[in-house]
């Protein structure tokens, strides 16, 4: 169904890099995420009526906080696509993962709510009354939030939305606790016994837990999380071809929500090169970033003396030296400065984050080698980075 109406009322439908189609794909399945929840509603809620069983019509109310959901997810997309203007001016593009931040926040009240009448339905229990038509409804509504799962997860990786994403969990607990609803009336009137409460228990715990992995994955980006390795491989594969770089570091990427990207990074040339034709140079591949993956890029010049075998000899010497220490340790901005009683080695190492060694302790050891090697005149000053990759 997503696939037709996608075809019939979204252009372009398959270039999903573009902001505009990413918005009118939320929209439409926030519309239809709103039409099936109240529909499911409808008829669980006469299930539960008819069978009096806690765990169908609490389930019944999930699915009218369902509709809400897809209404915050309507209404996320819609605000994430307005266009920049001086109080935002990278955009409104995280508005789409607060919009997955609060529908994870709905899965854990309505998980706490079911929890609660599921314990008062287990101290003071009531047999739920078996009937096909309560079955009936039960089994549609598991086929249409399977059926739910399956688009908004398949939409969800397809534009890469956290905010559909955590609709589809939403949508697939749903699918679990109709099911146990289910059980619950099944089990009463084949053996007369009244699990009613304890299956929705269970539940109401799998929906906690589900509402809450929904949260973390919302809260990540919010927060600032690391490139995709891939992004990152390709940015340095692209970065790398043009002749006339020799490296690249201090890569950031920057994320104001899906399809607003900014990075920056150095980039190392050769300080013998003609400093107009590497500016040059430079702005051809942030042009080419921006076209290629839809993001604008700044990238920085490091001049790197490549002709002179003193320094190229000193630069291999340091960089075995922090590679013995730990090869997670990377070397960059290597220059050399010498002076009438000693010789600075001036650069830069990268580490990650939650490094074994501080600052302090890494600075120390590769100071201490570094005044071993030749007659004891160089001196190493060194700058931490941390890894933001």
């Amino acid at each position: 169904m997503v696939k037709l109406l996608s075809r019939l009322f979204i252009k372009d439908r398959d270039n999903t890099a573009d902001p505009a189609v990413r918005r009118a794909y939320g929209v439409l399945c926030g519309v239809l995420g709103i039409f099936l929840n109240a529909l499911l509603f409808a008829g669980k809620f006469t299930a539960g009526t008819i069978a009096k069983s806690v765990s169908v019509t609490a389930d019944a109310f999930n699915n009218l906080s369902d509709a809400g959901s897809s209404i915050v997810t309507l209404l996320g997309f819609k605000l994430a696509g307005q266009k920049p203007d001086p109080d935002h001016p990278f955009g409104h593009g995280r508005m789409e993962y607060v919009s997955g931040l609060i529908v994870a926040m709905v899965i854990v009240v309505m998980g706490f709510e079911l929890l609660i009448s599921s314990v008062e339905k287990i101290i003071t229990p009531q047999m739920p009354e078996f009937s096909w038509l309560s079955v009936g409804i039960l089994v549609a509504s598991i086929v249409v939030k399977a059926y739910m799962a399956f688009y908004n997860c398949s939409t969800g990786k397809r534009i890469d939305s956290v905010a559909m994403k955590a609709t589809a969990m939403d949508s697939l607990t749903d699918c679990i606790a109709t099911f146990a609803a289910m059980a619950s009336l099944i089990v009463a009137r084949l053996f007369d016994v009244n699990i009613d409460g304890w299956c929705g228990a269970v539940v109401s715990l799998f929906i906690l837990y589900s509402g809450v992995n929904a949260a973390k994955d919302t809260i990540s980006p919010l927060l600032g999380n690391p490139p995709e390795a891939e992004f990152v491989h390709e940015i340095e594969s692209a970065v790398c071809a043009h002749e006339g770089i020799l490296g690249i570091h201090d890569l950031i990427v920057h994320d104001y929500g899906p399809g607003r990207r900014m990075l920056s990074l150095h980039a190392e040339v050769s300080s013998s090169g003609d400093l107009l034709q590497m500016h040059d140079m430079i702005d051809n591949i942030e042009r080419e970033l921006r076209q290629r993956f839809n993001c604008d890029a700044v990238i920085h010049m490091d001049p790197i003396a490549c002709d002179d075998e003193l320094t190229e000899l000193l630069r291999r010497r340091m960089t075995e030296i922090v590679t013995e220490i730990d090869p997670v340790i990377r070397l960059h901005d290597f220059r050399v400065v010498a002076g009438p009683t000693h010789t600075n080695l001036i650069f830069d190492v990268m580490v990650p984050f939650g490094f074994r060694l501080s600052d302090g302790e890494l600075c120390d050891i590769i100071k201490d080698k570094a005044a071993e090697m030749g007659d004891g005149s160089y001196f190493a000053v060194i700058t931490v980075d941390k890894a933001y990759n």
